[in-house]
């Protein structure tokens, strides 16, 4: 019994650390669509690309600060896994210097 909850955790475990890169790919790859599509100014006379773009970038963050606080608590909670969690944490916190450079570069 205890053999099939910790091959369960264990699952648990990786799937957790596989669905935080697909997040923060899939954030990566959005926020990039939606700053090309901006930067190419055929989609946004009125200002509605620029609207839901400051909407995605807002629900983006709190997606991934949630999933950045799980990382987290299993970091410190997982002793034996550590590094694994630690490369997830990187690949979450690598998409803010991209947010900052679309950020500032936002003008025409």
């Amino acid at each position: 019994m205890e053999n099939s909850l910790q091959i369960r955790y264990a699952a648990y475990l990786r799937a957790t650390g596989e669905l935080s890169s697909k997040i923060a790919f899939a954030s990566f790859l959005l926020g990039s669509l939606l700053f090309v599509l901006f930067k190419m100014d055929t989609f946004d006379d009125d200002g509605y690309l620029l609207a839901c773009g400051f909407i995605y970038v807002l629900l983006a963050a709190m997606l991934n600060m949630l999933v950045l606080l799980n990382l987290m608590i299993l970091f410190l909670s997982e002793p034996n896994n550590r590094e694994y969690f630690a490369i997830k944490i990187l690949i979450v916190l690598a998409n803010i210097p991209v947010v900052i450079f679309y950020l500032n570069n936002l003008d025409g």
